[in-house]
């Protein structure tokens, strides 16, 4: 009696195992990419009172349309593409369902799927859930853009491609060049593109471009996003998927026998939370700006080499500096006795060597708490 040998490379998850470990030393976490404030009352607020008046059964398969309205109208005003709710847009258990979804509803035992490395760890065992086989591609250091001979090799005969931007955990924000080559590839190749958008209201100094807006990409792109990052509810898990009429009915395939709907209160909330005006954004960029700020020039000053994240609430340093053998070397190290922890990010690289020199930080936490763990670090330097 065993784990299925398709999931049985993947262990548990680096997230568990890190926060474990930080318990267990009384470590500031800046691992788990969650922040230690919930979010807006008036969404918590709309949920709990929806939860009073009931019903709470089941919500229909593609979500209550009240909230597919919103994510059609929202969509629909960022992107300029017509959203139909009911054609177009489905409501998952978060975006890592959507994800899974996606390569379940859409891909066949034996497709190829194009990843990026690193890549966030849902995704490999996404692909093993569908049979699929990955391609990867990667994105290097310093600017963790990838490099065009390679990705074009990777496309041959692949069906389809996941894009993850902002980019988690780099923190690399898409650019228009990127976009337009994988855009390209994707028509010459006539392959499906997944992006995973999670962190679209989350980038700094840059702007946050939709692949499903390239001339030929809204019908073959699957869009996924979800309430968790932007608004601060990541225990919710309310996601969805913007796609053509086409691939949406291979999502909802799959989404109806992964979780056939999601908690019908919290999809009332998230109607609330995509109704916030847009100084909600604004001050939400401003906050995580000042606390990417603050960790990076902190960890710069301590001797790290960091490249500022342009997008999410990660960022990536270079550890080399201190002398260490690898990122879970270094990992273990400060958190067991400098009592801070962090993710080794080679467990998200197929070729982990790309990993060892580096180290995540997540900076979703209160500027006290972002200070108090640069305080601890400090024994790095004696």
């Amino acid at each position: 009696m065993s784990t299925a040998r398709r999931l049985q490379p993947f262990g548990t998850t680096i997230f568990a195992e890190m926060t474990r470990l930080a318990q267990e030393h009384d470590a500031v976490n800046l691992s788990q990419g969650f922040p230690d404030e919930d979010g807006p009352e008036i969404i918590r607020r709309t949920a709990a009172e929806a939860a009073l008046a009931g019903p709470n059964q089941y919500a229909p398969l593609p979500g209550l349309p009240e909230l597919r309205a919103e994510i059609a109208r929202v969509f629909e005003a960022a992107s300029g593409l017509p959203t139909d709710a009911n054609a177009h847009v489905t409501v998952t258990s978060g975006c890592t369902e959507a994800i899974a979804a996606s390569m379940i509803g859409l891909l066949n035992p034996g497709d190829r799927i194009v990843l990026f490395e690193p890549y966030y760890d849902s995704y490999r065992a996404a692909v093993a859930m569908a049979d699929a086989v990955p391609v990867f591609v990667t994105l290097r250091a310093p600017d963790f853009t990838f490099d065009e001979a390679e990705l074009r090799r990777a496309c041959e005969g692949a069906r389809a491609i996941l894009v993850n931007t902002p980019h988690n955990p780099t923190g690399h924000v898409y650019g228009r060049e990127e976009l337009s080559l994988i855009a390209e590839l994707c028509q010459q190749h006539d392959m499906i593109a997944l992006t995973d958008e999670v962190y679209e209201h989350l980038v700094f100094d840059c702007e946050h471009h939709r692949l499903s807006t390239w001339p030929g990409m809204s019908e073959r792109t699957v869009t996924m996003s979800s309430l968790g990052k932007t608004y601060s509810l990541t225990g919710w898990k309310v996601g969805w998927v913007v796609a053509s009429p086409e691939l949406t009915r291979g999502v909802r395939s799959a989404h109806q026998f992964l979780t056939f709907s999601v908690p019908t209160p919290l999809q009332h909330g998230a109607v609330a939370a995509l109704q916030l005006p847009p100084s909600y954004y604004n001050e939400f960029r401003s906050s995580f700006r000042a606390r990417r700020d603050l960790l990076t020039e902190g960890l710069l000053d301590l001797g790290f080499r960091v490249k500022p994240s342009e997008g999410t609430y990660f960022l990536l340093a270079d550890h080399t500096p201190f002398g260490f053998a690898d990122d879970r070397t270094f990992c273990e190290h400060i958190t067991r006795e400098l009592g801070v922890a962090a993710i080794p990010p080679s467990v998200f690289y197929e070729n982990r060597e790309h990993g060892h020199p580096l180290v995540r930080f997540a900076f979703c936490k209160s500027e006290a708490t972002l200070s108090e763990a640069l305080r601890r670090l400090r024994g790095l330097i004696g």
